[in-house]
């Protein structure tokens, strides 16, 4: 599938609609084994359930997952429609700068793309889930994620999973990091997904109201 080529631009030609990126930054850390690791696989899988049930958003949306404990790019971006649900495995530090600062690289590397085939695009989201800190140097990755958001380059959504430090998220995210009521993933995804099918039906650029968190504790 031509869409599926990392940074491609022959998917273009065969859908030159225009383009809702998103990153999902997950963590797949040794404290994410058992129970966690598994509904986070299922949210996925339900996730692209979702998005390919619209047809325009299964054209407009495109996915990539990066995932950190290693830092390792699990899926390039590619529309809702080619994204096939990896498995993912916990394993072992939580390396979360590092991930951050390359889901910007493939971030800006997406939208030079799109505007070298003239693709249309929305604000890109790059969308943190974790259950634990940082165990490199997150500071640096901070600093571009508050650049980036003040520049509207794309935004920054950070949700902690029981065990995570929000303080740490606090630090990192300039819109307040949200906590997840349990191991609510399922109903996590169906907000994302809700969410990026409503932007996937605006005009780019225009504001478009999300869905209640109804996922979020309080």
């Amino acid at each position: 599938m031509a869409d599926q080529l990392p940074f491609g631009a022959e998917g273009f030609a065969e859908n030159p609609e225009p383009r809702c990126p998103c990153v999902l930054l997950l963590d797949t850390s040794s404290s994410m084994r058992g129970q966690p690791i598994a509904e986070l696989n299922a949210g996925l899988v339900a996730y692209r359930d979702q998005l390919t049930s619209n047809s325009l958003a299964a054209k407009r949306v495109e996915l990539a997952i990066v995932t950190f404990g290693p830092v390792e790019t699990k899926q390039e971006f590619t529309t809702a429609s080619s994204f096939v649900a990896p498995i993912l495995e916990s394993r072992h530090d939580t390396p979360m700068g590092a991930a951050i600062n390359l889901s910007i690289d493939m971030v800006t590397r997406r939208k030079h793309q799109y505007r070298q085939n003239g693709i249309a695009f929305y604000r890109p989201w790059i969308f943190l889930i974790t259950d634990g800190a940082p165990t490199d140097d997150w500071q640096m990755a901070a600093d571009r994620v508050r650049g980036g958001e003040a520049s509207k380059a794309f935004s920054f959504f950070a949700v902690g999973v029981q065990g995570a430090d929000m303080e740490v998220l606090k630090g990192i995210t300039v819109r307040e990091p949200m906590r997840l009521q349990g191991l609510r993933f399922s109903d996590l995804f169906l907000w994302l997904s809700n969410s990026q099918k409503a932007v996937s039906h605006s005009t780019p650029g225009e504001q478009v109201l999300l869905p209640a968190t109804s996922w979020a504790a309080v």
